[in-house]
């Protein structure tokens, strides 16, 4: 199957199903010598494992990293890097009622209508469980980066039609969402314990930044990094939209309000505003890069909902199982890491340019 890797010098590639043996991910491209810390990796996929926030799904792993290849004394040896995580608590038989029906606002028609074939236990590689070995490179990326100075960090600013208020993200978060105004998280955090009592889903809204960036990552035309990133952030199953910087608000305002005007302050370039949200022409400029994922509600709910099976008969189907009523508190780190797979990807690129 297609689409399994990303990446052009950090590239990886992830296997496995939701209710498989186990999932992992190979990485080539990360250089040697880099520190390799298993600890912050392990705390990478806490964040998203099952059963790691009271506000998801009942479903528990541990989700614990095996380090297959790649490393060496606590530092990686430039070959590929390859890890691995056990399912240990999947119930395949909760699927076993749809196994010859669709399931609305999932993938399963689009699958078969594909390969002729499909995984219904949880989805296979369409469950957000394929997500995880995103997470674990990503903090594979994130190591790399360190050693620049590049730091990334997401948090969620809206869930459903209520929005964070106080959007700062120069502190700690302290509550469940990663929102960044602890006070609007609690309203947030009823509507989502109100959505699941419903029986229902809701959607929501995250926004990464990222700082200590460096001028001059990206390329022109097809290879722009904000194109690369709306292609990464894209790529997360849940994700319907993206935008960076002013993003959509940049269409309501005349030129001489969104452009970012520049001037020397000590002795460096400085921008007057980001509305760019950190790239121009497709290439970062230093600034701080800001941009926004809108996710979807998840779709496996428990109410009775309208679809057809494999005979194109129309049916109902109230789909049981253990499901997140809202995907947003554990794709905070997906975002980011699939933010990070960028980065570390653009800047080995700019680092060859450099050297020539």
């Amino acid at each position: 199957m297609a689409g399994n890797s990303f990446g052009e010098l950090f590239k990886v590639t992830t296997f496995g199903e939701s209710h498989g043996k186990a999932l992992g991910v190979t990485i080539d491209g990360m250089p040697a010598g880099i520190n390799f810390d298993l600890d912050f990796i392990q705390s990478e996929m806490n964040r998203r494992r099952p059963g790691g926030n009271t506000l998801g799904t009942a479903r528990n792993e541990g989700d614990e990293i095996e380090v297959i290849s790649g490393v060496f004394e606590g530092v990686t040896t430039g070959c590929p890097i390859t890890l691995i995580i056990k399912n240990t608590s999947q119930k395949s038989h909760d699927y076993s009622q749809i196994k010859d029906v669709y399931r609305p606002g999932h993938a399963d028609y689009t699958y078969e209508a594909k390969f002729n074939v499909r995984d219904y236990r949880g989805g296979g590689r369409s469950s957000g469980r394929e997500t995880s070995m995103r997470v674990a490179a990503g903090a594979v990326a994130k190591l790399l980066l360190n050693q620049v100075g590049i730091k990334i960090k997401a948090g969620t600013i809206q869930i459903g039609d209520i929005k964070a208020e106080n959007i700062d993200f120069n502190h700690d978060f302290n509550n469940e969402l990663s929102c960044p105004d602890e006070d609007i998280s609690t309203k947030m955090v009823e509507l989502i314990k109100k959505a699941k009592d419903d029986l229902d889903s809701i959607g929501g809204v995250i926004e990464c930044h990222v700082n200590g960036m460096i001028a001059g990552l990206g390329d022109p035309c097809f290879d722009k990094l904000d194109a690369l990133l709306a292609h990464a952030i894209l790529s997360i199953g849940a994700c319907k939209g993206f935008e960076i910087g002013k993003g959509f608000e940049s269409a309501k305002l005349y030129g001489s309000q969104n452009n970012d005007q520049m001037k020397m302050v000590n002795g460096e370039i400085t921008f007057l505003s980001n509305n760019a949200g950190g790239i121009l022409g497709g290439i970062s400029n230093g600034n701080e890069i800001v941009f926004r994922a809108a996710f979807k509600p998840t779709p496996s709910i428990y109410k009775e909902q309208e679809t057809i099976n494999k005979n194109h008969e129309d049916v109902t189907i109230a789909i049981k199982g253990r499901h997140d009523p809202c995907i947003v508190p554990r794709a905070v780190v997906v975002v980011e890491a699939m933010t990070a797979l960028v980065l570390a990807d653009r800047y080995l690129v700019w680092r060859a340019y450099d050297a020539r």
